[in-house]
């Protein structure tokens, strides 16, 4: 539950986020990752925490009160509402992809990137939000046994993570900005899967069959064996789904949402990219 407040000290309007995480150990561990990450970020694309109200002793502890600056809505309620200008999608995505560098500067994986998680103001601010399921991404480890839960909302997540190729890195992010930026341009989502084997059948229905290289990154032999046995697909040109778009922007979403994590464009690659110079 989020409520609006004002700041006497700072003399401002602030949102109060009301957290219950006391009753499920899951909800304790995700908002306590949450709180440390939010601790120490500060970066204007990136939601921070102002205060945070508890009760003064451990046992009478039952809610936890996040303060955190107030934004007006976000792009899941604006993108229902209306449909964007070039102009709008550019400045929305330069800011999630900013955000994001600073993210992954810091050597974490966000890993719940959809337009719910986006907030925004009345003068176009956007702050990326909610890092429950962020996690540290350490280059020296294999996480395929590590990051196993259930992460990122089915439509917006990468491939790799449903087929379990060997670990995963931050390209997952960038997938999930790929399905943002495609949700932008046409106010509905890329991928709208109604469970597992259906979202693999709308990525690959777009993307094309993946070639016998991007196959590879895939250690699951039962999934590699499963895409081998489907029908040949070929991939749909981006200008045929979307015909009305820039195509310096179809140019960007061709590279985000590229099946092979490998290949798939970074984010400070993404903000050098002729879409965003404008």
């Amino acid at each position: 539950m989020v409520s609006s407040a004002y700041d006497h000290v700072r003399k401002t309007r602030v949102a109060i986020k009301k957290i219950s995480p006391f009753e499920h150990q899951t909800y304790c561990q995700r908002t306590l990752r949450e709180i440390q990450i939010l601790l120490r970020f500060r970066h204007e694309n990136v939601i921070g925490i102002r205060d945070i109200l508890r009760a003064p002793t451990l046992e009478a502890m039952r809610d936890v009160y996040i303060v955190q600056d107030l934004m007006e809505t976000d792009l899941y309620k604006l993108l229902k509402s209306q449909q964007l200008s070039n102009d709008h999608v550019c400045y929305f995505l330069y800011q999630i992809l900013r955000g994001l560098k600073y993210i992954h500067s810091a050597n974490v994986l966000h890993r719940d990137l959809k337009p719910s998680n986006l907030l925004i103001n009345t003068t176009c601010d956007l702050k990326i939000c909610d890092f429950g399921l962020a996690r540290i991404a350490d280059p020296e480890h294999d996480h395929t046994g590590f990051l196993t839960e259930y992460v990122a909302t089915r439509w917006y997540r990468a491939p790799e993570i449903m087929l379990n190729s060997k670990g995963y890195t931050k390209s997952i992010d960038i997938w999930s900005v790929g399905c943002i930026l495609a949700e932008m341009l046409s106010n509905r989502p890329i991928f709208p899967g109604k469970h597992y084997l259906d979202q693999l059948n709308h990525i690959l229905g777009i993307l094309g069959s993946p070639s016998q290289e991007d196959l590879n990154c895939i250690i699951n032999m039962k999934a590699r064996n499963y895409l081998q046995s489907l029908p040949s697909k070929t991939k749909v040109a981006w200008a045929k789904l979307f015909p009305k778009s820039d195509p310096k922007a179809l140019d960007l979403l061709d590279r985000m949402l590229t099946f092979n994590p490998n290949k798939r464009i970074t984010v400070e690659e993404a903000l050098a990219h002729p879409y965003l110079e404008q």
